[in-house]
């Protein structure tokens, strides 16, 4: 049975599969049913040896303005404890690829977080990010205060958790949040354009090179450098390696195949 709230576009480029979330009519409101579909259309694309990068969009006027409060409203702490909903944005981040997330409209709340997610961030100059959930009385539980804090520092973080303000594209991109601001035309174009880039480069040192990325937030320098070194050598048992560096000597484009 195909997913309801996610569409699976395998080719957008070569080696480039685009999801694109959809509850147009709740603006892509997060709820158990669609974030469950997107871990597993993210898990199988992670798993096809044709894709190599992932762009995640919503539409012109979403991303994902947020999670869905209806669902949610009336839950007890145990239910929410027993649903475990955030057992899938585990998952979704143990995703090796790049995730790219393409972002145009609302990303609030669960939206802002699920950008935070991905990778990278290719934003339309509609696009506006914030974590409202203090205006309901709650406060963001899927990665809002950890990674927006990250991202653009305590001030900026702590401003936009505990008062819900909305900050601009222009604003993200100048706090560090995003990769770049486009048209709004142009958006979902520019982020399959990047995507596209990594894509031409060795499956192996890409996912090796996210990995090493995402590990410099779990732990100290040192740890973190032994990491990244590790991960330097073992590139050296592969064929990308030698294809890379052969062609790079006989001044011509690599081929690269993921061996």
């Amino acid at each position: 049975m195909p997913p309801e709230y996610v569409i699976i576009h395998q080719q957008v480029a070569p080696h480039v599969a685009h999801i694109s979330l959809n509850r147009p009519k709740e603006l892509n409101a997060l709820n158990l049913q669609l974030m469950g579909e997107l871990r597993d259309a993210l898990k199988a694309l992670d798993a096809d040896d044709n894709v190599r990068v992932i762009v995640v969009s919503g539409n012109e006027k979403a991303f994902a303005a947020g999670a869905d409060i209806k669902e949610m409203a009336n839950k007890t702490a145990i239910d929410m404890f027993i649903t475990d909903q955030f057992s899938t944005w585990d998952a979704i981040k143990k995703i090796r690829k790049p995730i790219i997330a393409a972002v145009s409209g609302f990303a609030l709340g669960g939206g802002c977080e699920l950008s935070m997610l991905c990778d990278m961030i290719v934003a339309s100059e509609t696009a506006r990010f914030g974590q409202p959930e203090i205006k309901i009385g709650v406060m963001p539980g899927a990665g809002g205060t950890q990674r927006l804090t990250r991202a653009v520092g305590k001030a900026l973080a702590m401003e936009m958790v505990l008062t819900g303000r909305f900050i601009t594209a222009q604003e993200a991109m100048k706090a560090g949040l995003i990769n770049k601001v486009v048209p709004v035309e142009l958006y979902l174009q520019e982020a399959i354009k990047l995507a596209s880039e990594i894509a031409l480069l060795s499956p192996l040192a890409v996912k090796m090179a996210k990995e090493a990325v995402l590990k410099s937030f779990d732990t100290t320098l040192e740890e973190g450098l032994h990491f990244e070194r590790k991960n330097f050598y073992l590139l050296f048992a592969a064929e990308d390696q030698k294809e890379g560096m052969q062609a790079f000597m006989d001044k011509r484009a690599p081929v690269f195949k993921g061996r």
